[in-house]
């Protein structure tokens, strides 16, 4: 059983009986001493796809609830629904854009190291790696003797992600995306 400050994005809890996707988590701390930290978290009903917005402490108890959870590779996209294949059991799971929003931005075609969490052999959610490398289809070109400074530039990747990078960086350069800020990490 998890507590609120234990959550953690794509996690899949029980509230109110019902199971629920953990989507997004602000936390929020409070200026007054003795106050408890407040943890206002946004879940997605796993089956009828209702937000639900709940304020908790940080030692409030959730119950987990029981996940298999898949290693699975991102085939393709249908019209608004997107195909994962298992890597064991070569089973394929179709999931709607909606349920996976936040994610489509880096999904590439052939992508592994995605966990899907099933919920009665079905695919709720997917979980990405912490980095993936994209390769920068649009860029202003590179500046020679450009340092590592701070100075960015916007750059479009190959699934239309635009994200800041250096002014060093030229077109057609494979560059690794943290998945969870959606910035630049390094070349790839």
């Amino acid at each position: 059983m998890p507590k609120a400050n234990e959550l953690k994005c794509g996690m899949v809890v029980e509230v109110n009986d019902e199971p629920y996707l953990v989507k997004k988590i602000d936390v929020r701390n409070p200026s007054s001493r003795g106050a408890s930290t407040l943890y206002k978290v946004r879940f997605n009903h796993l089956k009828t796809k209702q937000k639900r917005d709940e304020t908790l402490k940080g030692d409030d108890f959730l119950k987990d609830l029981d996940c298999e959870r898949v290693k699975i590779q991102y085939s393709y996209q249908d019209g608004g629904s997107y195909t994962f294949m298992n890597l064991d059991s070569y089973d394929q799971y179709t999931v709607d854009a909606d349920d996976i929003e936040e994610q489509i931005k880096f999904l590439s075609e052939g992508l592994e190291s995605i966990v899907g969490i099933l919920l009665d052999e079905t695919l709720v959610s997917i979980e990405l790696p912490g980095n993936i490398s994209l390769q920068i289809v649009d860029t202003a070109p590179g500046l020679k003797g450009a340092s590592a400074t701070s100075r960015t530039k916007p750059a479009t990747l190959t699934t239309g992600l635009e994200v800041q990078v250096p002014e060093y960086i030229d077109n057609g350069e494979i560059i690794k995306v943290n998945t969870s800020t959606g910035k630049f990490v390094s070349r790839g």
